[in-house]
């Protein structure tokens, strides 16, 4: 009986701060319509170019970028603008030969007028962070434009940009995001569903109701005066971005976005990748919620602002309530048919609007502004099925990210390898960089699988059949994930397990 109970109440707070998460997508849908149906009525008019154009500093952190070192610096030097007004800074960690590769191209570049420098420092000390304050001391830019290695920018990327800076309130302007390689694989078609997501709901409807947005780490501007008041880089948490970005925006700051500027980039091919980058992101994100949360909370802002900042901060957390609700989903079954305690589930159905809730959200972001509606609207409802199964999957790696961080336990900045891919054609197999480690999570995300499965068989047993589809999806996820994490590591020459 108290057992009973006390799985029915850490259940039920769970959901409650699932249900929170998805209220709030809610309402930055809502936000992003609005703010898109304005437009329609009253277009967003672009400020002009200034009539003596700005210096600008574009900085490119690079650590063992083999693949893409010269594409990055191809796409860098066809930006429109003067040459005399544009430095680059090359901010290369490298410890192999793309080091060499990088400075054959800076060569070349310096020879063609290019105001650029190859800058290597002696180790690593910040990471990313590191190596952009360490560029920061002697740029000469007022602005301060970052693009990781994977970025392929537009020729007027800076000329659709720097006019928004004429506010001398705007600290920052960032881009969206979009993906040369969208059409890849299933995984990559299931990292663009969640990224779309991100770069339309969540940053234009926080942008439009003046919550306070994110640096996405590239693809964007600084202005160089507003990283210097905000306290600089820091390397302290693995999201240096969103770090910096809070930072600043307590400081009076304000951020500017730009759905309709794109830059292309390349998403991860293979699971590791995509593990590695999915680590660093929700760890860092809880490390950043860690720190700044008291000071969001303390500082002088309207309500709205101030709990859509800390929802935001606890946005990576989710994955924590995911995973413990859907352990507990099983247990609940037997709960529910072992232990008379009140009709529970007749009242716990109000959580299924927070589902409907998170469906709008994507709906929005994959179908509200499409040209072709039938055509988003198939896509839409075949990868939402998939993508909740892949984000479920994940759940369990990412809940474990996100802990680690929320207790302060230290790791190193690792970096998402890239290898060139955008074309079916393309193949990262027996590339360098790739990882043939399988770890213990991986073999514990297939336990987990067979788990879910065992749910299935429960509610069978029990002829209740209303967690069965979340159990098979649950299922699914978990299984799809270790199936990939273990043909991808097994790709690799002299796998193997640790």
């Amino acid at each position: 009986m108290l057992g009973g109970l006390l799985i029915i109440i850490v259940y039920t707070l769970a959901l409650t701060f699932i249900f929170i998460y998805c209220m709030v997508q809610f309402h930055l849908a809502l936000q992003y319509v609005k703010w898109h149906r304005r437009c329609d009525r009253n277009p967003q008019v672009a400020p002009e170019l200034p009539h003596e154009l700005p210096m600008v500093t574009v900085q490119l952190p690079l650590y063992n970028e083999l693949y893409v070192t010269e594409r990055l610096l191809e796409s860098i030097s066809a930006l429109d603008w003067p040459k005399d007004r544009l430095e680059i800074q090359v901010l290369d960690d490298s410890t192999d030969e793309s080091k060499d590769l990088a400075a054959t191209k800076v060569a070349e570049l310096k020879r063609e007028g290019f105001l650029i420098e190859h800058i290597c420092r002696t180790d690593r000390t910040g990471y990313k962070a590191g190596a952009l304050q360490f560029g920061l001391a002697s740029a000469k830019g007022e602005f301060i434009a970052i693009f990781d290695a994977d970025f392929t920018p537009l020729s007027d990327f800076l000329r659709k940009t720097i006019p928004w800076f004429n506010d001398p309130k705007i600290g920052v302007v960032q881009t969206r995001w979009e993906h040369l390689n969208r059409d890849y694989s299933l995984l990559t078609r299931m990292q663009a569903f969640a990224l779309d997501m991100h770069f339309s709901v969540e940053q234009l409807g926080r942008y439009a109701a003046g919550y306070f947005i994110n640096f996405n780490g590239t693809a964007g501007v600084w202005r160089k005066t507003c990283i210097e008041d905000a306290g600089g880089w820091k390397a302290d948490t693995l999201t240096e971005d969103m770090d910096l970005s809070y930072r600043a925006q307590l400081r009076g700051w304000e951020f500017c976005y730009l759905e309709g500027v794109i830059s292309p980039a390349e998403l991860p091919t293979e699971m590791s990748a995509v593990k590695s980058q999915q680590y660093r992101w929700n760890k860092g994100g809880a490390e950043t919620a860690r720190k700044l949360l008291g000071r969001v909370l303390k500082a002088d802002l309207p309500w709205s602002i101030k709990f859509h900042a800390v929802s935001h901060l606890f946005n990576n957390t989710n994955y924590l309530w995911v995973f413990l609700t859907a352990v507990l989903s099983i247990p609940l079954l037997w709960v529910k048919h072992e232990v008379v305690i009140f009709d529970y589930f007749k009242y716990a159905s109000i959580f299924l609007f927070g589902s409907l809730a998170i469906a709008y959200a994507y709906y929005v972001s994959a179908v509200y502004r499409h040209e072709d509606q039938p055509k988003a609207w198939r896509s839409y409802l075949t990868r939402l099925p998939l993508f909740l199964a892949v984000a479920m999957g994940l759940s369990l790696h990412n809940s474990l990210a996100v802990f680690r961080g929320w207790i302060g336990q230290r790791s190193a900045f690792i970096r998402t390898p890239k290898f060139a891919i955008v074309a079916g054609a393309d193949n990262w197999k027996n590339k360098k960089y790739t990882s043939g480690r399988i770890g213990w999570v991986t073999w514990l995300e297939g336990l987990m699988g067979f788990y879910f499965l065992g749910g299935v068989v429960i509610g069978v047993y029990f002829n209740d059949y209303g967690l069965m589809p979340f159990h098979l999806m649950s299922a699914f996820g978990f299984l799809l994930i270790f199936y990939f994490s273990v043909r991808h590591a097994w790709i690799v020459p002299g796998s193997k397990s640790n």
